[in-house]
């Protein structure tokens, strides 16, 4: 889910702040630890990767999601002054929170995830088949926070979302988008007054 927040984020702030402005912008990406978030995905698909083969990962890999959140969060606290990362901290804390309570698995509504391919229903139903999510029951805790929320056509990718994810994905797009337009005004401001000065400059006999 977290990359719906960043192409569409990327899209807006394309349209809005212009190609060259926007990528231009995006380049200057600077943020404090800029090296954890890069990090963290690659112990995440080392994890996907290589559970399947070693039954101590598999066994592990609730508790190094966990890590995993937590190295986020203060990544995210630490760069709390930027536009948007209020609301990304704030979902990534309540997707934290509901795998924390439930041994580090996240949750999926039977119901929502009617609309996900049978085959991963089939996953979810063994409960030894996958390790991230699992398939909510009586016994799960703030049920409310897991993945409910089903996403399909019209919309181009079908999956099941959480609460935390919808709020973790609008911090993104706020972050891109003000990212990419930030100084474009200024910048129009400036060519204008460059163009009035050259008009008004009287040529020389």
């Amino acid at each position: 889910m977290v990359f719906d927040g960043i192409i569409l984020g990327l899209i807006v702030g394309l349209i809005r702040g212009g190609l060259r402005h926007g990528l231009l912008q995006f380049s200057k990406i600077r943020l404090k630890g800029g090296l954890i978030f890069p990090i963290l995905l690659i112990v995440q698909l080392l994890i996907f990767r290589f559970q399947e083969n070693s039954d101590w990962l598999a066994a592990a890999s609730g508790y190094i999601f966990m890590l995993i959140y937590v190295a986020g969060m203060i990544f995210l606290w630490m760069n709390r002054d930027q536009k948007g990362f209020g609301s990304i901290l704030a979902g990534v804390f309540l997707n934290f929170l509901v795998m924390a309570v439930n041994g580090g698995r996240m949750p999926v509504s039977m119901s929502a995830a009617s609309v996900l391919d049978p085959i991963y229903v089939d996953m979810l139903m063994d409960a030894t088949a996958t390790t991230k999510h699992y398939l909510m029951d009586a016994s799960t805790r703030l049920s409310l926070l897991g993945d409910i929320i089903p996403l399909s056509p019209p919309y181009p990718r079908t999956q099941v979302i959480s609460i935390g994810d919808i709020i973790m994905n609008i911090g993104i797009f706020l972050y891109i988008v003000h990212l990419m337009t930030s100084g474009k005004n200024t910048t129009v401001q400036n060519i204008i007054r460059k163009s009035d000065t050259t008009e008004q400059v009287e040529p020389q006999n």
